[in-house]
């Protein structure tokens, strides 16, 4: 999928605290989406629908830093709460209230975590966001003829359904293309992790007779068949596994991993 090539500049809470300005949302970007090379589109996808919509938004900039959601997750409490309250005492600074985020971990750690140290804001993953656009009717995806046909499976994140009980509304969202959505057997609350929540990520797999990642992709594309099939994902950790799994399958030819907003973007035309 080619990116559109249309610049757009994003607005900082600093530029519109400067101008006694706030927005309706912060988009909390993450470490995935500023950094990896491969989530920068998702970001870009998301940001081009906050702008077809007509949304109030802006980012941090590089005031924005880690949740703190490794650290934690890998036993590292100090440097979590050293993170977290970096961040509370910027977002408290800009008196934030919504933040919408597109990463389930940066989403659960916000949400569950930031509150007990004084950071307390209505945080909302994307997919949630998407679907209350498609609701409203500010995002039609015109169709969805651009899947037409075509045959997608979703996989849930750990942070965003066990942790969150958020299962619907990415289906919700996938809903509104016009494809062929198929659920791979363990899904939803028995969903199979991809292998990357918990900080394991950022570490070697123990020894074992197969990687979890190569496991999931295997029922992905088992569910898909033979054609040109997409795993829809909502999270930069579960992307990277399934985009990993998928070259090692040698699929990359027939099978597509594409986030949320990356396809609903697609089916709106706002990216190619």
């Amino acid at each position: 999928m080619e990116e559109n090539k249309r610049l757009v500049k994003v607005p900082t809470m600093a530029t519109m605290a400067a101008n006694g300005e706030e927005p309706e949302i912060l988009f909390w970007v993450g470490c995935a989406g500023a950094f990896d090379d491969r989530y920068k589109r998702v970001t870009r996808a998301f940001v081009q629908i906050l702008e077809h919509v007509g949304v109030k938004y802006a980012v941090l900039g590089t005031e924005e830093s880690c949740t703190g959601d490794p650290a934690k997750r890998a036993g590292n409490e100090f440097l979590f709460q050293m993170q977290a309250l970096t961040n509370i005492e910027v977002l408290n600074a800009y008196n934030v209230k919504k933040i919408v985020t597109a990463c389930p971990h940066c989403f659960n750690t916000i949400k569950n975590e930031y509150p007990d140290l004084g950071g307390n804001y209505e945080v909302i993953h994307h997919s949630t966001y998407l679907q209350q656009l498609i609701n409203e009717g500010k995002v039609h995806v015109k169709g969805g003829e651009a899947f037409k046909g075509k045959r997608i499976t979703y996989h849930d994140s750990c942070y965003l359904g066990r942790a969150n009980d958020i299962y619907e509304a990415p289906r919700d969202v996938l809903a509104a293309l016009d494809a062929d959505l198929v659920e791979m057997k363990r899904s939803r609350a028995n969903g199979l992790c991809c292998g990357a929540g918990g900080a394991q990520m950022f570490k070697e797999p123990e020894p074992g007779k197969k990687d979890v990642n190569i496991e999931r992709t295997e029922e992905a594309l088992a569910i898909l068949g033979n054609g040109n099939g997409v795993i829809a994902t909502a999270c930069p950790f579960c992307m990277v596994m399934m985009n990993d799994g998928v070259k090692n399958k040698e699929q990359e030819e027939s099978v597509q991993v594409f986030d949320i907003a990356e396809l609903i973007a697609q089916a709106e035309g706002l990216s190619k």
